[in-house]
């Protein structure tokens, strides 16, 4: 049996593991940041040995874009070092890792979904952070390791845009949402049964980046009118444009990812977002 850690576990898809992890026949060990620094090089070595650990998922992660221009330095302890640290001792120790990326790598300048040799130019420092850390992750180049980038992340756990659009929607009459930015929701459920699914598949000398989300296209202002509708709130949702909602990093404009290589490799089915949010709204005893 296999002994997985899973860092981050407080977070969506950290959460969202631990609550499928019944049906997988493997010993998961579960920490988040109080139970293990991994921007500490001993401290993770220490514990994997202490566990005997096979298998890394890395669902760790400095998420803040705006705050991350403020502390940079700390985004890229976790984004960016904590994973040469991961990756070294998953190379010394023959550990599987999959460590979760993000869109942000990308500048949203496409014209297509991106594949995974598209090149990247990441707007600001979470973006960067986060390529850094894919980066030191190839050259480290752990056998049997992965990459998966995801973006629009949602769950009935953590912060996030379903749960934001939920409470405001409840409080407001009207609410307006940018739809000039265009990509495709996560449900942090369906990467999690996805990521459990492939693990005992994963067999590569290089480092593979993979693309993950769910299926379809849509703008944050077609998200937001289908959370309203799904959850019947009677909220008017206005469009606007990215220009009328300033913020301290330039969101992707363009956010489509290419799933053909995740699907391809590991002959998977992936859900289509409205089916998935639908899924989630129920979990969450939102859907009326």
């Amino acid at each position: 049996m296999y002994n997985i850690l899973v860092t981050g576990a407080k977070g969506q898809l950290g959460s969202e593991i631990e609550v499928l992890s019944s049906d997988y026949d493997y010993n998961f060990i579960f920490t988040d940041k109080e139970e293990l620094n991994i921007t500490n090089e001993v401290s993770i070595q220490e514990f994997v040995e202490k566990n005997t650990i096979d298998i890394i998922i890395n669902c760790a992660a400095y998420t803040a874009v705006d705050k991350a221009e403020d502390e940079e330095e700390l985004a890229d302890k976790i984004n960016h070092k904590a994973i040469a640290y991961l990756a070294k001792i998953s190379k010394l120790k023959n550990i599987k890792l999959i460590h979760i990326s993000t869109d942000y790598v990308f500048d949203g300048e496409n014209f297509r979904p991106y594949i995974e040799t598209d090149c990247t130019n990441p707007n600001g420092v979470y973006g960067k952070t986060k390529l850094d850390g894919e980066k030191i992750l190839q050259n480290i180049n752990p056998k049997n390791s992965i990459i998966i980038r995801t973006s629009w992340v949602y769950s009935s756990f953590g912060a996030n845009f379903v749960k934001t659009m939920l409470r405001l929607g409840k409080k407001k009459d009207s609410l307006s949402v940018i739809f000039d930015q265009v990509g495709t929701p996560t449900y942090a459920r369906d990467l999690a049964k996805i990521i459990l699914d492939i693990l005992h598949k994963i067999e590569n000398s290089d480092v593979e980046i993979y693309n993950y989300s769910n299926v379809g296209v849509l703008s944050w202002y077609d998200f937001s009118k289908e959370i309203m509708q799904m959850a019947k709130i009677e909220c008017k949702v206005k469009s606007i444009e990215t220009k009328d909602y300033p913020t301290s990093v330039k969101r992707p404009h363009y956010s489509l990812l290419n799933k053909a290589k995740i699907k391809e490799r590991f002959k998977i089915i992936i859900p289509f977002w409205k089916d998935s949010l639908d899924e989630c709204l129920k979990v969450m005893g939102e859907r009326k």
